[in-house]
């Protein structure tokens, strides 16, 4: 099973990875996170959502209404939030990748700069491996896409591994079986 094995690469990459069968589950899901985990001193954002097809209207108002949780990004904001939410739009099972088209500088602000990164995923969206995803992608349409495998690593000459140095520490990967699409 693709999700399987995505799950297993990601886990290995220090992901977080949950499932859920329906996307109402995925955003109590998210809702009590940000609700529990996020800081609400109101000094900074405890969360920034960019703009993500998933979520509805009321989904979004709904998460907004959350003590600090804004929809408003911009770089002074993703710098300060602890949590940043995107949607990504395909997954590699192979290794564990979430790839977003994110041509928008909102997408690299909220996936880059916040401590945690909470990203939102269809299972539909799961693909085997990266030659199976490629005849997918259009050059003319996406020009930025990223990659992500896990939270930002980096190693200095010696080969010590430090987590977060340049990105997120933590990356937290919500699958959602939309239309009872599974993987």
């Amino acid at each position: 099973m693709m999700f399987e094995q995505f799950k297993r690469r990601a886990e290995t990459a220090h992901a977080e990875v949950h499932r859920f069968p329906s996307k109402t589950e995925a955003v109590d899901f998210l809702a009590d996170l940000l609700r529990h985990e996020a800081p609400a001193d109101g000094t900074s954002p405890a969360a920034l959502i960019a703009p993500c097809p998933l979520l509805t209207p009321a989904d979004r108002e709904r998460l907004a209404a959350l003590p600090g949780v804004s929809l408003d990004v911009t770089r002074e904001r993703a710098a300060a939030a602890t949590f940043g939410v995107s949607q990504m739009d395909w997954a590699l099972a192979d290794t564990g990748t979430l790839v977003q088209d994110a041509t928008d500088i909102a997408l690299r602000l909220v996936s880059t700069l916040p401590a945690v990164h909470v990203a939102l995923v269809t299972t539909a969206a799961l693909v085997p491996d990266l030659p199976t995803l490629l005849p997918r992608l259009s050059p003319a349409k996406s020009r930025h896409l990223a990659f992500i495998t896990g939270p930002s690593r980096t190693a200095d000459i010696e080969r010590v591994l430090t987590i977060g140095v340049h990105g997120p520490k933590r990356l937290i990967t919500l699958f959602i079986d939309a239309d009872g699409i599974t993987a």
